[in-house]
């Protein structure tokens, strides 16, 4: 929850930005690239499908659901010829709740990418009345519009809370080896299938589980977070062909799963201190 301990005039979140944003594929004047940033960024499909590659993998995105871009994610919009769809983006700096990073979101570890369940149609609301209000611009709007911006990432903060609390009651009956078995089921999933376009939705739908129940005992198994576990995965099997000098560093990136050749390098240096091609 908020760091109520502090004056508010030391608790002052920042709005960089919060505009809508359409894209009609057949006459597409945006140039996108692939990058981060060091603040929190929401980007909410408001209508139609958004395509993106985030942190080597690809992922379609809904109407109603939004990708939470923490500091240090990477991503890119990857629109089709005939994508049509609108975002709502925003941007938030100096966003601080207790025992969490400056400009997080704590997502319980199911992916940059969710749908809110329990408080979606807030969620929704609060959404079209940001729009409404920075298309207007009335008096006072940038006081209303923080306000709105503040009280979405609560309802977002919020989901996340109470799912996590319904999932430790659902849960609750599942033994220690029966919660073995389940991560083990996971990582042979991994290791049969690195290659491929994997993600946390879809390891859950494969266990008839929720992410978010997943990353928990994931995490209380191996201690660390099934994404996590995946990129060590791939990184070890491509330690195993950057052996063979003849084969491209663009090609190995593909061979374990990750198309964007770039990503994969920072990926591999991030883990082993050292580039793929100085690795060689």
């Amino acid at each position: 929850m908020f760091e109520w301990g502090r004056g508010t005039e030391e608790y002052n979140p920042e709005v960089l930005f919060a505009f809508q944003a359409s894209l009609n594929g057949s006459d597409n004047h945006w140039e996108f690239k692939y990058h981060c940033h060091d603040f929190l960024e929401l980007s909410i499909v408001t209508s139609g499908v958004a395509d993106y590659c985030i942190d080597g993998n690809n992922y379609t995105i809904k109407k109603g659901e939004v990708l939470i871009s923490n500091p240090g994610l990477y991503h890119m919009e990857t629109p089709g010829e005939y994508s049509k769809y609108t975002q709502l983006h925003i941007g938030v700096h100096n966003f601080k709740l207790s025992d969490i990073r400056e400009n997080y979101i704590d997502n319980k570890g199911v992916g940059p990418v969710i749908k809110l369940k329990k408080y979606e149609n807030e969620f929704l609301k609060c959404c079209d009345e940001i729009i409404k209000e920075e298309k207007m611009k009335r008096v006072g709007y940038p006081l209303v519009l923080k306000s709105l911006v503040m009280k979405l990432l609560i309802i977002l903060c919020r989901e996340f809370e109470s799912e996590e609390k319904q999932e430790d009651e659902y849960n609750c009956s599942f033994q220690s080896s029966e919660k073995q078995n389940i991560v083990r089921e996971i990582i042979d999933y991994m290791n049969e299938n690195y290659m491929c376009d994997i993600s946390l939705d879809k390891i859950s739908k494969n266990m008839y589980l929720s992410p978010v129940y997943i990353s928990k005992i994931f995490k209380e198994e191996i201690g660390d977070s099934p994404i996590n576990h995946l990129i060590k995965i791939r990184l070890s099997k491509a330690e195993d062909l950057l052996k063979d000098k003849s084969i491209p560093i663009k090609v190995v990136a593909q061979r374990v799963g990750y198309n964007d050749a770039y990503h994969f390098s920072k990926l591999f240096k991030k883990y082993y201190g050292i580039s793929p091609s100085a690795f060689r």
